[in-house]
């Protein structure tokens, strides 16, 4: 089989779908997207997904669909895109349309994998970790925000010859790293998110403005402590984060010297992403439910399997079921719980 002739489904219009299926459907692979709004797919059938920014400005069009039970026939490979909260609905839907041999690949944000393979056979999961970014800014004008990579590998760690052709053809995109600790790799990126993305969410502040309060620091600091401590009663050999974050080293010792750095290091992060603004509070922001339960829920799920406490991520993810169902407001009030006064 030729490499362009692969058929190839992307789930998802939004944009890490959008910018994905755009770059290959330009670089002339066989792909179609499902965008679920029959106005989206309207367009992109006709006039095109319009990708802009760091990664160039184009417009392309390609067969679009609003519906997973639109499609016929098989795929070979299948990119889901979804936001966590549908994608076992997408998922179940996909079922027809997937030979023994389709690799489906996992682009969520948390870890998700676990999950997907209850529905789809594990057989077929591909772990992925999106490390670049990206903002839709209308239906089919998605901008690529910031160059990085893709980690791909079996969430089993066993050799799978897919891989290198899914390799080859995301990195039409960005650069393509294959992993034999796919769930060290995803754990990294969640451990990150369950403190950028849950924190914004509860109290709605930008990270600028949210890691300029020591006291929101200290709980950042303090949700990774945990993650990492439910990773060593995994066993899990946790990756580093982007090539520079080691949460060993970050999170090890109780001294002034290393608080101080550890405070300098979450101080820089916030300036440098100063105006990033949470996609779990846009969730909210929106109505929709958020992807709590694949990151700190993961966590705490993870503690309460092997007995480990995560008091600050449970109250992470309490906190943000209950702005989900109304009965909490998004708040930087929300950090004087009387439950976070240790932290002040």
């Amino acid at each position: 089989m030729g490499r362009k002739s692969v058929k190839i489904t992307v789930v998802g219009a939004g944009a890490i779908g959008g910018v994905t299926a755009g770059f290959l459907a330009r670089e002339g692979y066989d792909v179609e997207i499902v965008s679920k709004y029959e106005d989206l797919a309207d367009k992109i059938r006709h006039k095109g997904i319009h990708v802009f920014g760091v990664g160039g400005d184009f417009s392309v069009v390609m067969p679009a669909f609003a519906k997973v039970t639109e499609l016929s026939g098989t795929r070979d490979i299948v990119l889901l895109a979804t936001k966590a909260t549908d994608m076992i609905e997408a998922a179940r839907e996909l079922l027809p349309y997937l030979k023994e041999s389709t690799a489906v690949v996992s682009m969520q944000n948390g870890i998700c994998e676990e999950a997907l393979a209850g529905v789809v056979g594990r057989e077929r999961i591909v772990g992925c970790v999106v490390g670049w970014g990206g903002t839709m800014h209308g239906p089919g004008e998605i901008e690529m925000t910031s160059k990085g990579e893709f980690v791909i590998g079996n969430i089993d760690n066993k050799d799978d010859p897919r891989l290198e052709l899914i390799q080859e053809i995301l990195s039409t995109i960005v650069p393509v790293h294959t992993t034999n600790n796919m769930l060290g790799n995803l754990y990294s990126k969640l451990i990150i998110n369950s403190c950028i993305t849950s924190l914004g969410a509860v109290c709605g502040l930008y990270l600028g403005e949210m890691l300029a309060e020591r006291k929101i620091r200290n709980i950042f600091i303090q949700i990774m402590i945990e993650a990492m401590d439910v990773a060593n009663a995994m066993g899990l050999n946790v990756e580093i984060y982007g090539g520079k974050l080691n949460y060993y080293t970050f999170t090890e010792g109780t001294g002034a010297l290393k608080r101080f750095k550890r405070h300098l290091v979450i101080r820089l992060i916030g300036f440098k992403y100063r105006r990033l603004k949470s996609s779990m509070l846009q969730s909210l922001e929106r109505g929709k439910k958020t992807e709590i339960d694949y990151m700190n829920g993961y966590i705490c799920e993870q503690g309460k399997r092997f007995e480990v406490p995560t008091p600050v991520n449970d109250t992470i993810v309490r906190m943000i079921r209950e702005i989900e169902n109304g009965d909490r407001k998004i708040s930087r009030e929300n950090f004087n719980d009387p439950f976070f006064k240790v932290f002040e």
